[in-house]
């Protein structure tokens, strides 16, 4: 007796109605209302202010001359190179957080309290840190007293007075807030990272150093690049706070950066469109810094 063999019927999926599929958009519309109105809205506005020009003889037209105007001002360079100067402390700032959370990685006696006491600065607000270093950094201020009191008098120097040492010491100051970030950061991977591989490693001989650099750091490795972007978008376009409670741009411009010469067109000489130009520079900039730090996100993911 042949055997009827049975034909599995393929399972058809039921059309959704129009109203189910548009129902995950409905829960989607506030947030994109929000990001519409928060953040396309003012880009828009500003990009369009940035290429409006008014002459007496045609009045409002649109054109690339306040563009000209930023590229042919050498205040400008002044402050892209402030910037880019800043730019330096990333690398110092990242390699000491790494060895900071490494350290408290061990757990030495009293790890939580240094953490606590490396951390706390990034939570304080930018004007109060910017305070007091001014105390700190003065021509008559503590560091320079400690110094001429120990007989250091050729060491002192006018921190925030001279054109040469100002953007260091800015640097500096930014560097003691931010660090806390990279630490905590830092140690939240490593208190992640699987123990026994650690411990295969101290087994077969390796040294601290050893351990950590060919164990630790890479798997470490997206981490790091994640706050060394964040960083260097951070001193292209956050450092204004700094700038302004500290030195006011000075001396001679000497701290000028490009958020503090955005502010000074836009409301002190009354220039939106010059300044809406130098905002639409700074935009670009660090969209390019997110892009190339999502690129490299995603470069390890594409090659496995």
């Amino acid at each position: 007796m042949l055997q009827q063999k049975l034909i599995p019927i393929p399972h058809i999926a039921p059309v959704k109605g129009i109203r189910e599929r548009l129902t995950p958009y409905f829960y989607l519309a506030p947030a994109f209302i929000f990001i519409l109105a928060v953040f396309i809205y003012p880009i828009i506005y500003i990009m369009q202010t940035s290429l409006t020009e008014v002459t007496e003889d045609r009045g409002v037209v649109l054109g690339f001359a306040n563009y000209n105007l930023v590229f042919n001002d050498p205040l400008f360079f002044q402050a892209a190179a402030n910037n880019g100067k800043l730019l330096l402390a990333v690398p110092v700032m990242t390699l000491l957080a790494l060895l900071i959370s490494l350290l408290l990685f061990e757990q030495v006696m009293g790890w939580r309290l240094y953490r606590t006491a490396v951390f706390m600065p990034y939570i304080l607000a930018v004007p109060v840190v910017a305070t007091v270093f001014i105390y700190l950094l003065g021509y008559n201020g503590i560091i320079n007293t400690i110094l001429r009191g120990v007989g250091l008098d050729f060491v002192t120097q006018d921190w925030l007075g001279s054109s040469v040492w100002v953007i260091v010491s800015i640097g500096v100051v930014i560097i003691y807030r931010e660090l806390g970030f990279g630490v905590v950061l830092f140690l939240a991977r490593l208190m992640s990272i699987d123990k026994e591989i650690l411990e295969a490693a101290e087994i077969d001989g390796a040294q601290w150093w050893q351990k950590h650099v060919y164990v630790t750091l890479p798997q470490m490795v997206e981490v790091l690049q994640f706050y060394m972007v964040v960083e260097f978008i951070t001193m292209l376009s956050w450092v204004f706070a700094y700038v302004y409670t500290m030195t006011g741009g000075g001396p001679g411009g000497a701290s000028n950066v490009m958020e503090f010469y955005i502010w000074k067109h836009a409301f002190s000489f009354h220039s939106p469109g010059i300044a809406s130009a130098l905002a639409m520079v700074l935009l670009i900039s660090t969209t390019v810094l997110i892009i190339f730090q999502l690129r490299l996100r995603q470069k390890p993911l594409d090659e496995d």
